[in-house]
């Protein structure tokens, strides 16, 4: 995974090329972001290296969206951990098990997504979990629509009352650039799984080291007043293959493997 021909990360920022650190070139994003601010996130847990100021809060680690709300709000010592690159929740978690979610496409997004959607679908409610989801024409309680800028997608995570981020930000120009006709519906049903995955709590696997998945320096964000709780019967070692990964490979399929499938049981 170090070591992988073409890294790319779930944000996925796109200048002149694609850079293996997951930046831009120039100045860093992160400027004129206050340093309160920074501050706040922070102490929530997640890094402020490269937060970028977007309509709906601000963008960090790479494609999670920390809304106004969860950035004046005060966690609790609750935080998912398996080992030190495995799998991580955030503080809120979906509730009102069992349910079912619904999910949508907005009408902007290209025809050719459809099977993707479906794809996603397939994946989790073949795990048989207390959450399932159910495609909708429109007005699902994930909704993907069509984004354009720096990131591939982006999502953000449940709220206090325990319903899952609504929408799911989607450049499919830049998915569309990254995989071709054989390779396209897996590596984008691995992208719509993985941010439906921090829609309904989960943080980046390699949360404690993301050079892990994307190269670079590593970065280890810390767990700050979040806490740490470690998955029952889950190994403590590296996790190559996880959908919840911060960075992905051009083109690649990444369908739940044996500790993501262990993590989503443990939760729902």
């Amino acid at each position: 995974m170090k070591h992988m021909m073409k890294t790319i990360c779930l944000l996925f920022f796109i200048g002149m090329v694609v850079l293996f650190s997951c930046k831009k070139e120039g100045q860093p994003v992160s400027q004129g972001v206050p340093q309160s601010v920074k501050d706040q996130i922070s102490a929530l847990g997640f890094t402020s290296t490269n937060v970028q100021k977007i309509d709906e809060g601000y963008l960090v680690e790479g494609d999670i969206i920390i809304t106004p709300e969860l950035l004046s709000s005060s966690p609790q010592s609750l935080f998912l951990r398996v080992g030190n690159e495995e799998q991580y929740r955030t503080t809120n978690l979906v509730k009102s098990l069992p349910r079912t979610i619904t999910v949508s496409l907005d009408g902007r997004i290209p025809s050719a997504y459809g099977p993707v959607l479906d794809e996603m679908i397939r994946r989790y409610n073949a795990l048989n979990l207390q959450i399932s989801f159910q495609k909708v024409s429109s007005g699902g309680q994930i909704n993907f629509k069509v984004a354009h800028g720096s990131y591939l997608a982006s999502s953000g995570f449940p709220s206090s009352t325990g319903t899952p981020y609504p929408t799911v930000n989607v450049n499919t120009t830049a998915i569309t650039q990254y995989s071709n006709s054989s390779t396209f519906l897996g590596f984008a049903a691995s992208i719509f799984a993985h941010e439906v995955g921090h829609c309904i709590g989960f943080r980046h696997t390699d949360y404690m080291n993301r050079a892990y998945s994307c190269g670079g320096s590593a970065v280890n964000e810390g767990a700050s007043n979040v806490g740490a709780i470690l998955i029952p019967g889950t190994p403590s070692g590296p996790d190559p293959n996880s959908w919840m990964l911060a960075c992905i490979g051009a083109g690649q399929n990444r369908p739940f493997n044996t500790n993501d499938k262990t993590a989503l049981n443990y939760l729902y």
